[in-house]
């Protein structure tokens, strides 16, 4: 029997894995495993997950776990949607791209957005009515949020918005985008402001392609134009414009934090499949596990996953508290996501050859995990925020 990533390390529970957070993470599990793995190969084939498993998820509770029981969430923390996050990796389903809908874009609006706004949208995202997206990065700005482009033009009670974004994960199927635009260039990053899409009911909006990546194929990631697209000004995020950058700011530790979560649950799962590998796995007469270098790779990359996850733990249980500073956070996604890194390339070496075959689990888990270090702000700009804090 395989051996599973969530008891890998063999570490007592956090606190704030309770035993509401541990059964969520067991249903969500049970799911992943039940509804999405076994099409997953098709999702990876496709380059997309179909719009019915986002519905599946809603209705079995996976989605906006964190949001107000008032707007259709099921009323928890970050806690429940770490449960997720880690659910996704542990089983293999990286790409399935409800966590960036759940811990990312629907906090802009249960943070952000008024009654009116948040009773019309959000329940639509927890039944997976409405797939979620964001679109901060341009051809030309990607961590450098202050170079933004997009322009929103006052136009009656609508915006008009000119300009296009990039590498918009979940482009192809999200109906609700909250695009990063300027609503007052000469201000700089005081002139951004965050205006919400509904796609279905817009006209100069435009998907460009599924962008072709290395790995997450089947998360589709997206261009999108917008061509003299006219939005209700309703649909600003805040009660007035100029709040984008400040809001954006605020909500990226959690974002940071969640790769980070993606990032040492994926460590667990390629420590557990290779120790299951080595196991079986002979060479020169003898199981690879019986090899001292063997051991020796696998006792340090425990050791390290073991000190990733603690400190993983710690930093939820500050954020849930709300004392996770972005510093930190910074420290989480760029150290947790280099350790992804070191970690699957170690394992992999030593699947030997079939380590570089698709058909073996760890091959796909190399290709996923570089983006990892990308995305979220690139790993240098986490050294960056943090070097200012000295």
């Amino acid at each position: 029997m395989a051996t599973d990533p969530a008891t890998v390390l063999a570490l007592p529970k956090p606190a704030w894995a309770d035993e509401e957070v541990t059964m969520l993470y067991d249903m969500a599990t049970k799911f992943l495993q039940a509804e999405i793995a076994p099409h997953y190969e098709a999702f990876e084939k496709a380059e997309i997950v179909d719009r019915a498993s986002w519905e599946k998820a809603g209705a079995n509770g996976l989605l906006c776990a964190s949001m107000p029981e008032d707007y259709g969430g099921a009323g928890g923390s970050y806690a429940h949607e770490s449960a997720i996050i880690e659910a996704i990796s542990h089983v293999g389903v990286d790409g399935f791209g409800i966590a960036l809908h759940n811990s990312i874009v629907a906090p802009y609006i249960a943070h952000y957005g008024s009654d009116e706004q948040k009773k019309k949208w959000l329940p639509k995202m927890a039944s997976g009515e409405l797939i979620g997206a964001i679109a901060m990065t341009e051809p030309g700005a990607g961590s450098d949020l202050q170079g933004v482009k997009t322009r929103a033009e006052k136009d009656g009670n609508h915006y008009r918005i000119n300009g296009s974004k990039t590498f918009i994960t979940n482009g192809q199927l999200a109906n609700l985008i909250i695009v990063v635009a300027k609503t007052d260039p000469e201000k700089g990053a005081k002139g951004t402001s965050l205006i919400v899409v509904e796609t279905d009911e817009v006209e100069g909006f435009e998907r460009g392609r599924n962008l072709d990546k290395i790995g997450l194929k089947s998360n589709d990631t997206s261009e999108l134009f917008f061509n003299d697209m006219r939005v209700p000004t309703a649909n600003l995020l805040g009660h007035e414009e100029g709040q984008g950058f400040v809001q954006l700011m605020q909500q990226l530790p959690q974002e940071r934090l969640q790769i980070g979560g993606t990032a040492i649950a994926m460590a667990e799962r390629a420590l557990a499949l290779t120790i299951d590998y080595v196991k079986e796995r002979g060479a020169f007469g003898r199981k690879v596990i019986d090899f001292q270098n063997t051991q020796f790779k696998l006792a340090e990359l425990k050791t390290e996953v073991t000190i990733g996850r603690v400190f993983y733990n710690d930093c939820v249980a500050r954020h849930v508290d709300g004392g996770l500073d972005p510093v930190t956070a910074s420290m989480a996604k760029y150290w947790l996501s280099d350790l992804q890194g070191k970690v699957v390339d170690e394992c992999l070496q030593l699947h030997g050859g079939y380590g570089y075959m698709n058909e073996y689990p760890i091959a796909r888990m190399y290709r996923d995990a570089r983006v990892q270090r990308i995305y979220g702000g690139t790993n240098e700009i986490m050294k960056l925020l943090i070097g200012r804090s000295l």
